[in-house]
């Protein structure tokens, strides 16, 4: 009886805390950066410029491949349609993730590489790796706000052809 007794605390003290970690929000984890990129890819295949940038933090930054600076979700959205109307009008991504890095509870770095194909053209100084395929490398440091994950910060650098 004396053993009943002295489990029924950490028995009902197991419960609570149990309790507690169940309503407590978590941010998301890698499953959720994944379907982050994947929407994005789908928005870009469709060239849909605010599907593509409806999960940048509202005062994000974007550096495209050829370093010129977005700042904020509503330039980076105007700037994607300009170019799904003119540059990649048509194009095609593929969209491979090489790492996530979780740098502390809820942020995260991603490094993805890109392969866009189908492009009327390209912006000066930017070239093909191969015949009609643009590579790019993309960081992105993200952040989880209110159980989603938002872009913070990205990098997209194009790979130049090998010598």
């Amino acid at each position: 009886m004396r053993y009943r007794l002295a489990v029924l605390p950490l028995l009902a003290s197991s419960l609570l805390l149990a309790s507690a970690c169940a309503t407590t929000s978590a941010p998301p984890g890698e499953a959720a950066i994944l379907q982050l990129v994947s929407d994005q890819t789908e928005a870009w295949n469709r060239q849909d410029a605010a599907a593509w940038s409806k999960d940048f933090a509202t005062d994000a930054a974007f550096i495209n491949i050829v370093g010129t600076v977005f700042e904020g979700r509503d330039e980076i959205q105007q700037r994607h349609a300009g170019i799904f109307e003119t540059l990649f009008k048509g194009s095609q991504s593929q969209v491979t993730v090489r790492k996530v890095t979780f740098i502390q509870d809820g942020l995260a770095i991603v490094d993805t590489t890109h392969e866009v194909t189908g492009h009327p053209g390209l912006p000066p100084g930017v070239q093909n790796t191969e015949p009609g395929v643009l590579r790019t490398q993309m960081r992105y440091v993200m952040k989880a706000v209110d159980g989603q994950w938002r872009i913070l910060a990205g990098q997209n650098t194009d790979v130049k052809p090998r010598p």
